[in-house]
């Protein structure tokens, strides 16, 4: 039985449809504020793997409350780590490309040198490096732009707009690759099962969608495929300040992942169309 920590997100929830028979913990059955009771959580469970689908995800908010989303997003996948490394279980955890500090136009490779921008990217980072210090049998999973058919994300905010507006400003300088939600938990899932197999494959890795385009063009893209019609305009990021800032280059070198584990990258347009379907039949 694999233990899930989150149950409502957008990963959790397209864990829950590949692996319904797996055990899974919402905020209401595990704290990620009290990063023992989480470990405790494993241990009583006893599972065969634990994937950390659970996170501080308010990216502005981190700002104001860096020290909860570090408990969060650090502590508390740490003691998860730790405990799987005691009870000899793989553990995998999902990471973020706000952990590289977004210049230039190359895609980020695993071992670049890491260089958060802000509190969020600063939290994740954290628990990278306790998962990392607790030995055992783990993966690391940066991924970057997550959508599915639920919870709050790009598509369907854009998709929303589109009902009461036909133009829309869309920042056109941040680059990086949408990556479906169902293909991520896929391959958390095929992870486990080969960490089982071989604890030596541990290790850091990335995993985005392709092709990389820019928030604008991937709107645009949201809106062909959905028949709506609405005018793009790329903006840069100044135009559009927020609280924490943005890395501007999120590309990822995803081929260590392929290499290692034989996980391609996604094509997230075959992605979108389902999701927007999904969308379309439950509206």
């Amino acid at each position: 039985m694999i233990l899930v920590f989150g149950s409502t997100g957008q990963v959790a929830t397209e864990l829950r449809r590949l692996a319904p028979e797996g055990a899974f913990l919402g905020r209401d059955k595990a704290d990620l504020t009290d990063p023992e009771a989480c470990a405790a959580a494993i241990r009583v469970h006893a599972p065969s793997a634990v994937i950390n689908a659970a996170a501080w995800t308010a990216v502005d908010k981190a700002e104001q409350e860096e020290a909860t989303a570090t408990v969060i997003n650090g502590t508390a996948p740490g003691a998860m780590a730790r405990a799987c490394a005691d009870l000899g279980i793989p553990f995998v955890h999902i990471s973020t490309d706000y952990v590289f500090e977004g210049s230039g136009t190359a895609p980020w490779s695993p071992m670049d040198p890491t260089g958060p921008l802000g509190a969020y990217g600063r939290s994740k980072l954290a628990g990278e490096q306790a998962i990392q210090a607790a030995g055992g049998a783990w993966a690391i999973l940066r991924t970057s732009w997550v959508f599915s058919a639920h919870g709050n994300n790009f598509v369907k905010t854009m998709l929303r707009l589109s009902e009461t507006r036909d133009a829309l400003n869309v920042v056109g300088d941040q680059i990086g690759g949408p990556t479906p939600a169902r293909d991520i938990a896929g391959a958390c899932l095929s992870i486990v099962d080969q960490l089982r197999q071989d604890p030596a494959k541990t290790g850091l890795h990335h995993f985005s969608g392709t092709p990389d385009v820019s928030w604008a063009d991937f709107a645009r893209a949201i809106f062909d495929m959905a028949g709506r019609t609405v005018a793009v305009t790329d903006i840069p990021s100044s135009a559009y300040p927020t609280p924490a800032v943005r890395p501007a280059n999120s590309r990822m070198d995803c081929s260590a992942l392929e290499t290692v584990f034989g996980i391609s990258r996604p094509d997230w347009r075959l992605a979108l169309a389902a999701v927007i379907k999904e969308l379309e039949e439950v509206a």
